[in-house]
């Protein structure tokens, strides 16, 4: 290793890292590919293991360099495809003027409401991780929210929090694969 760590620092806490070749004989490339519905694949074979797919969402980074989506584990990493977002929501908890998202990786948030926006096809994303990365909520996690949606100023919709509403825009594409903005986890709320 090319650089100098303190005790309790893993590899990948050091800015370097990212910056390492891979082991001889090796790529940083991948074949694992993250669907649009929030599934791992490794080329065409599905990872059905829970805890695998739970520790690689768990992994999801952005290279500081290129921006491009990685997985890494503190001690090695590799690029990885996003076909739409690189986080799903699981499910959504109302209580008042608050909603509390489950992520896919386990992790818990709550919404800020400012960030939500829906597809055309009416599929509801959201900033997530800090407003670093955007997030797709399942078909059951929307589904929770149907009751706090309304028909907002001029008929389009709106959510509604402790009395509140918060216009729900049309969401603007993004290549996922650069996503919104520079840095390492670091994109502001659009």
């Amino acid at each position: 290793m090319a650089f100098e760590l303190r005790p309790g620092q893993k590899p990948g806490d050091h800015p370097e890292f990212f910056r390492l070749p891979p082991p001889p004989g090796r790529s940083r490339e991948s074949r694992i590919v993250l669907d649009a519905r929030g599934r791992f694949w490794n080329g065409a074979v599905p990872i059905d293991h829970a805890g695998m797919a739970v520790a690689f969402a768990s992994w999801i980074r952005r290279h500081p360099d290129d921006r491009r989506f990685i997985l890494t584990n503190g001690y090695d990493w590799t690029y990885f495809t996003v076909e739409d977002t690189p986080y799903f929501v699981r499910s959504v908890a109302i209580d008042g003027a608050e909603a509390r998202l489950t992520l896919f990786d386990g992790t818990e948030e709550l919404l800020d409401p400012e960030t939500l926006s829906a597809s055309d096809d009416g599929i509801l994303y959201a900033r997530v991780k800090g407003g670093a990365f955007e997030a797709r909520f399942t078909p059951g996690a929307q589904a929770s929210l149907v009751d706090a949606i309304v028909e907002g100023d001029g008929g389009a919709p709106a959510l509604t929090l402790g009395g509140r509403q918060f216009p729900i825009p049309r969401r603007k594409p993004v290549d996922p694969c650069r996503g919104p903005s520079p840095g390492l986890g670091s994109a502001p709320k659009t």
